[in-house]
């Protein structure tokens, strides 16, 4: 089974435009877990715009699946998880300003900047995921960095789906492939929904964990948390 991963971004962005604890990260997250998510995914950013860092510290408390952190590793971000220490890590190559990932790393021009903190992630424990697109000259060199996994960034998968799905998921098949035989496990995550998620889980070889929080959050205005999660869990069994 691929292990659903839900990321919690949306829930601290509705309660950060109106402030106060409403609705409440931690009993969210806690929920989720009870309706059947096997782990808890939070991106914060330095302008805090959703995921606060403090939410860091207080979901570490009490998530009791996987906790996932995702984000570019700035010296605050890393002094975050040497302190928070979640089962993974997730390095993404965000600029400060950017809305949301919409691009894998250069693990070949940063080759040597992601060995030292994929290093220094494991030196505090944590498995290490890297944000990439499925392109097998950057999942060799990715390989190379010393990283467990990589999660392959789906948001070309997810634009294409409706025109031509075979084409859409073709170069993620080959790359779930590549990985499997240089021992690299796979991720994926990034506008992955109902629609489209089933089909993408059937063509890749062994995926192990996806993240969705804007579709899932989104699909539980109409469904209901509960009914929601379950939902995505279906399509990945």
């Amino acid at each position: 089974m691929t292990r659903l991963s839900v990321n919690i971004n949306k829930v601290a962005l509705i309660r950060n435009a109106r402030g106060g604890k409403i609705p409440n990260l931690v009993q969210v997250a806690k929920d989720l877990e009870r309706f059947g998510s096997e782990g808890i995914t939070v991106h914060p950013r330095p302008d805090e715009r959703h995921i606060r860092y403090q939410d860091c510290y207080d979901l570490k408390e009490m998530v009791t699946t996987e906790f996932n952190i995702e984000g570019y590793p700035t010296e605050r971000f890393m002094k975050m998880i040497s302190e928070v220490r979640p089962e993974q890590c997730t390095l993404v190559p965000d600029p400060p300003d950017v809305l949301t990932s919409d691009a894998g790393w250069d693990t070949i021009q940063h080759q040597e900047f992601l060995k030292d903190i994929v290093a220094q992630l494991h030196a505090y424990g944590c498995r290490v995921s890297l944000f990439i697109e499925p392109v097998e000259a950057m999942l060799e060199a990715a390989k190379k960095t010393g990283t467990d996994r990589i999660e392959l960034y789906t948001g070309p998968y997810a634009e294409e789906y409706t025109m031509d799905k075979e084409k859409a998921v073709s170069a993620y098949r080959t790359a779930s492939q590549f990985c499997q035989e240089i021992n690299l496990g796979v991720n994926a995550g990034h506008d992955l929904n109902l629609e489209n998620l089933r089909f993408f889980k059937e063509q890749i070889v062994d995926l192990q964990e996806v993240s969705i929080g804007h579709a899932l959050i989104s699909d539980a205005l109409y469904y209901g948390l509960e009914n929601t999660t379950q939902l995505y869990k279906r399509l990945l069994t």
